[in-house]
């Protein structure tokens, strides 16, 4: 590259008076110019240091923020029927899987496409039969269809396809039957984007040593990185073993096929009665326990809506939903007192 003589000269001019300032600026300080250069790249150095914590102190907040967005104590509405719950189930479960929850446990509230959640339950005279049938089988084939749950995988091509697909729809969900009479049935959604987003849902398993069996089959099929989900299953935890005469290590093999692989309560919605009121707990991965009871609305003849009472890390029990009761005012007259007073043209607000 051809540089003018001129050109030159204007550079030479130049660098002479950055280095006399140099010079002029290490006089003042008492140093030479090489310890002013040596103290200007440590001054860089720290500066550099200082960004680096500043840059995480930063990431470290919005971690913090994010957090606290998925706050233990968010209130959580009550679906309002079986396709809110499904929605609101499918959310847990994702949510869950993605923090590495690869067996999980979901509990509905066994309802009919169009029933309410407000409504009185339905006591389900066919059995086991019917329940699965009417409730179970629909619940958990709608929530396999919405439910996306790929695993890692490490071909970044294969990776990048599976990105653009992973919000499709599986392209089947298919449902066997286990034991016809139990109800029992394993259900299987086959994903868009390739095999390792396939799930599985095993529906009303109970404490007979078949379906310990059959869980720790599916859990070997399925692998350590894909989804399987028990819904409903008979048994309150690892004690629902400990009265079967016929199955005298039934308690101890639960713990190790079931227990000691996680299968925690990821969602559910429990539905029963305190002090004569209609309750609802509902668990949604991360967040606690919400407590609601059902009260009438003011404003509308035989419409009641859920007013949230608290919240619980464990699972609630009736007398702590009567102690929750007791303390708001709104529940001060039995709901029998409540309907007699309206039937009076009393307002009981």
């Amino acid at each position: 590259m051809f540089i003018s003589f001129v050109h030159f000269s204007h550079m030479s001019l130049h660098l002479y008076h950055i280095y006399h300032r140099r010079e002029e600026a290490a006089a003042m300080k008492g140093q030479s110019i090489e310890d002013m250069e040596a103290e200007v790249e440590q001054e860089k150095k720290l500066a550099q240091e200082r960004q680096i914590i500043m840059e995480k102190a930063r990431k470290e907040r919005e971690e913090d923020d994010a957090k606290n967005k998925r706050s233990n104590n968010m209130i959580l509405p009550v679906p309002d029927n079986a396709e809110a719950q499904v929605q609101q189930a499918a959310s847990a479960v994702e949510r869950a899987f993605k923090d590495g929850i690869t067996r999980q446990t979901i509990r509905f509230a066994l309802m009919e496409e169009d029933e309410e959640m407000s409504g009185e339950e339905n006591q389900w005279p066919g059995g086991a039969q019917q329940m699965f049938r009417e409730a179970g089988r629909p619940l958990t084939e709608s929530l396999l269809r919405e439910v996306r749950a790929y695993s890692k995988i490490e071909d970044e091509d294969e990776q990048q396809s599976t990105q653009q697909s992973n919000r499709m729809p599986p392209t089947d969900v298919s449902t066997q039957d286990i034991w016809d009479f139990d109800g029992s049935a394993i259900v299987k959604a086959t994903a868009a984007g390739g095999s390792q987003g396939d799930v599985k849902a095993i529906v009303f398993p109970n404490t007979d040593s078949k379906y310990l069996n059959d869980i720790e089959k599916y859990s070997k099929d399925v692998g350590p990185n894909r989804l399987l989900l028990l819904i409903n299953p008979f048994w309150k935890n690892v004690e629902s073993w400990s009265f079967n005469i016929l199955q005298p290590n039934g308690k101890k093999r639960a713990q190790e096929v079931i227990f000691d692989n996680g299968y925690d309560v990821t969602y559910a919605v429990l539905r029963f009665s305190a002090r004569g009121e209609d309750c609802v707990a509902l668990k949604s991965y991360p967040y606690d326990w919400q407590l609601y009871a059902y009260r009438e609305d003011p404003n509308w003849y035989n419409i009641e809506r859920p007013l949230w009472l608290g919240s619980s890390v464990d699972e609630p029990t009736s007398s702590q939903m009567t102690e929750l009761l007791n303390d708001r005012p709104e529940f001060k007259m039995s709901k029998n007192m409540r309907q007699m007073q309206r039937m009076m043209g009393n307002d009981d607000q």
